[in-house]
């Protein structure tokens, strides 16, 4: 198989020069697009889950139209308030339900299989595609070199119905990838060091197109959290260009083979340029109430530490549970502990390595396939007082529960080793 982003000729001089924004926007709105135009396109994949998912329907019952473009294009995971924590969450559940049998989709995914993000990726994503869903973290299916946007209710339920969908076509920013990060160093600090660089509102109106010199130093785990966290940057999109990491992926994955990717050129018209020597990340947290407070692990490794929470879109996948399993192996956490891998293949495949019965020995609480802790919904919700260290995506006042309570965002090496000392620690401390 081979994918392609563009629609001219690849001898097209002009259009190899394109950007992947611009070229997959092109392909999805049968015209040559530039930044700044706003462009009506087809989409690939729509998507969404319990949360957000309710609010669809009801636009969909509220102009009388109730129906998928292509049944197929249509992804469905119940992923927030799973298991249903009240009467309410399993209403709105029962109705997803009713709706998928009816359009007969038959990419609906019930409670257990995994969030949404991870399903899509799982299963589904290919690059050069567009991908809207329900739900901000959309972002995350760019690691696969995929325009991926989150919208709002109204949008999805036109992009079900029709495919179809408008958008600004945004700035092109580059971002490359230099060098191999240091052991125990993952997208996570790769994402808060770009954060620090350049604060949570920089990138407002600009797509993210990064490009991984050595592209096995940057697996596609790192690339999804990296991806995941584009919208806490305010960018509209944020793209891995596709090379060998991504036929990786989509070979051992999905069973996918592509032969070649077409059309990504990295010397082509970006509004800026940034550069990060991987080698040179160093662990990083995001402290109260912002994700772009970031510090050094040392500026706060006074902070007492309630609750470790290692799981979510962001860093709930198998590299992120494999370093909490070899730093907490044998130890005991100090800390309540709750790990939650992202989706159910997750789940089995650190239960057949021996990562789950490691966490779980070290006393971590371990499902799969939830978000409730990360939205404060329920598996884990915050005290007054309490402080958090999360692998989730976001810190603001109340994310986690009670207003009063405090969370601090990291990479999974650095949550393990807080929930072995009870403070926030760098890995090194106890290992």
């Amino acid at each position: 198989m081979r994918a392609t982003l563009g629609v001219s000729s690849a001898h097209d001089e002009e259009w190899a020069m394109k950007t992947l924004t611009e070229k997959i926007l092109s392909r999805a709105s049968g015209r040559d697009v530039s930044p700044g135009d706003v462009v009506e396109v087809g989409v690939d994949l729509v998507a969404f889950h319990d949360l957000t998912g309710y609010h669809v329907l009801e636009v969909m019952e509220k102009v009388g139209v109730k129906r998928a473009f292509k049944p197929e294009g249509v992804v469905i995971a119940l992923d927030h308030l799973v298991p249903p924590p009240d009467v309410r969450s399993a209403e709105i559940q029962q109705a997803i339900r009713r709706f998928a049998r009816e359009l007969k989709l038959p990419n609906f995914h019930e409670v257990g299989y995994g969030i949404l993000h991870q399903v899509l990726v799982e299963n589904y994503v290919m690059p050069g595609q567009v991908v809207i869903a329900a739900d901000s973290h959309a972002s995350t299916s760019g690691a696969l070199g995929a325009f991926a946007q989150g919208m709002g209710a109204s949008d999805v339920a036109a992009a079900t119905i029709t495919g179809r969908t408008w958008l600004t076509v945004p700035q092109p920013f580059k971002i490359v990838f230099e060098g191999r990060p240091r052991q125990w160093i993952t997208g996570k600090e790769v994402s808060l060091e770009i954060l620090r660089a350049f604060k949570a509102d920089y990138f407002v109106g600009m797509s993210i197109e990064v490009f991984v010199e050595e592209p096995s130093s940057f697996p596609m785990d790192y690339r999804l959290t990296v991806a995941n966290m584009g919208v806490e940057m305010n960018a509209d999109a944020l793209m891995f260009a596709p090379d060998e990491e991504t036929s990786r992926y989509l070979r051992e994955t999905r069973g996918v083979s592509i032969s070649k990717f077409e059309g990504v050129n990295p010397r082509a018209k970006y509004v800026d340029e940034y550069s990060i020597k991987l080698d040179d990340v160093d662990f990083l947290v995001a402290a109260p109430s912002s994700v772009d407070n970031v510090k050094g692990v040392r500026e706060v490794s006074d902070v007492e530490v309630d609750v470790v929470f290692i799981g979510s879109c962001t860093g709930g996948r198998l590299s992120d549970l494999e370093i909490a399993a070899k730093i907490m192996k044998g130890k005991k956490a100090k800390t309540r502990c709750i790990v939650v891998p992202a989706s159910w293949r997750t789940f089995r495949r650190a239960l057949e390595l021996g990562y789950v019965q490691a966490l779980v020995e070290a006393g971590c609480v371990v499902t799969y396939g939830t978000c409730g802790p990360c939205i404060g919904g329920h598996f884990g919700v915050l005290g007054p007082g309490e402080v958090a260290v999360s692998t989730s995506n976001r810190n603001f006042v109340g994310r986690m529960g009670s207003p009063q309570s405090k969370v601090y965002l990291s990479g999974p090496a650095v949550a393990a080793a807080t929930a072995v000392l009870g403070r926030v620690a760098e890995p090194g401390e106890v290992l």
